[in-house]
């Protein structure tokens, strides 16, 4: 990729969710048991839910229902933004350790 082309895909801010709407096939709402196989693979539901809840995660679970035993899932857009900012803060610390 040219200087000119990574440039253009970094300043494209529909770039995340773009690749998001093509790997979950279109949904606005990705269950929560998906989020959690796809990007905390390390973490059982379990777990991820525990950390979510104790505000480790900061990514929003919709629930479908006021039921507790209801759908939960992630919208499509929060979790765009959760995957920039990490980016963002990988790219920072990354920056930092190599004197950029």
């Amino acid at each position: 990729m040219t200087e000119v082309e990574i440039r253009t895909l970094e300043g494209n801010p529909m770039n995340t969710q773009f690749l998001l709407l093509a790997q979950y096939s279109g949904k606005t709402i990705i269950p929560v048991q998906e989020v959690c196989k796809d990007f905390f693979g390390h973490l059982t539901l379990q777990k991820f839910l525990r950390k979510h809840n104790s505000g480790e995660i900061d990514l929003p679970i919709v629930r479908i229902e006021d039921s507790q035993k209801c759908a939960r899932g992630v919208h499509l857009v929060d979790l765009a933004h959760y995957l920039d900012k990490k980016r963002e803060e990988a790219m920072k610390e990354n920056n930092a350790m190599f004197g950029r």
